[in-house]
């Protein structure tokens, strides 16, 4: 299903999006548009509601096309912020387009396992890790994108104490950092350099998302639950990869994103877990 602009998405689709989860992917450039649909349809999403300009023929019943335009994470969060009050009480994920979730055992089980888990459990959300990935040889990929050949870093991760406006340290939550934000972080603004995102949540009346990805409801930002550790998910990401490449200012100066910590990406969860970039919790 198609719509013209987003206003048209926001009166017309609402009676179409009573069953969640659903996943919004918003599309910067046409990068791996349609493996991105694939992948969160593959993990049992509903609907894949697909959001960008000039966006290519993505016919299927569970996609939904809206055509609009937006500029960086600002715009998206405002976007994100009108469609939670259309879907009260479902479950989304949102993520860009040549970016890829995933969740303890997601090669055997479904979104839909995992969320039926964590409501059990009381929470609201799952915290997510954006795990950048990069092609090796980038005069060969221009644009640094290589699904055949991906590699990530496999160490160089670390967590700082989040605070409060008073400097009081925040219950359960952290600031994560790592890969190529890390490694090249001369090119990358200091309120970008943050890999932590809560993609992952339950929409509800009064919820906000802001541009750094944390929501104004608190515990929906924190990793755990106060009685046991919780599922935490990653994001396998060439966004950053991509603007790296495509940056003036850093295109000349990287000649390669490869290093003694890469390894080849196996486009697994269990590698990712034993990477130590997600846990299961206490969801066996």
């Amino acid at each position: 299903m198609q719509f013209k602009t987003f206003e048209d998405f926001l009166e017309r689709a609402a009676p179409k999006l009573k069953k969640g989860p659903h996943a919004l992917i918003f599309c910067e450039d046409d990068v791996e548009i349609q493996s991105t649909v694939d992948h969160v349809l593959g993990l049992g999403f509903k609907t894949a509601l697909v959001f960008g300009e000039f966006l290519p023929d993505l016919s299927n019943e569970k996609v939904m096309s809206v055509n609009c335009a937006f500029t960086g994470q600002r715009d998206v969060s405002k976007l994100i912020n009108k469609i939670i009050p259309l879907v009260p009480g479902q479950w989304l994920h949102y993520c860009f387009n040549a970016e890829y979730l995933f969740f303890p055992f997601s090669e055997s089980r479904t979104i839909g396992e995992l969320l039926t888990f964590c409501t059990e459990e009381r929470r609201e959300s799952v915290l997510t890790f954006t795990v950048d990935l990069y092609a090796r040889y980038l005069w060969d990929d221009k644009n640094a994108t290589n699904r055949e050949q991906a590699y990530f870093d496999r160490s160089g991760y670390f967590a700082t104490s989040r605070q409060d406006q008073w400097g009081n340290n925040l219950d359960r939550q952290l600031d994560f950092f790592g890969g190529l934000r890390s490694r090249f972080e001369e090119f990358v603004p200091a309120t970008r350099r943050k890999i932590d995102r809560v993609s992952i949540f339950k929409a509800k009346q009064g919820l906000k998302i802001g541009a750094d990805h944390t929501f104004n409801d608190e515990e929906m930002n924190t990793f755990a639950c106060p009685w046991h550790n919780s599922p935490t998910a990653s994001i396998a990401s060439f966004r950053t990869a991509k603007a790296l490449k495509r940056n003036p200012s850093s295109t000349f100066e990287i000649e390669s994103f490869y290093w003694h910590g890469s390894e080849e990406f196996k486009w697994n969860a269990q590698q990712l877990m034993e990477a130590g970039l997600m846990e299961p919790g206490q969801w066996f």
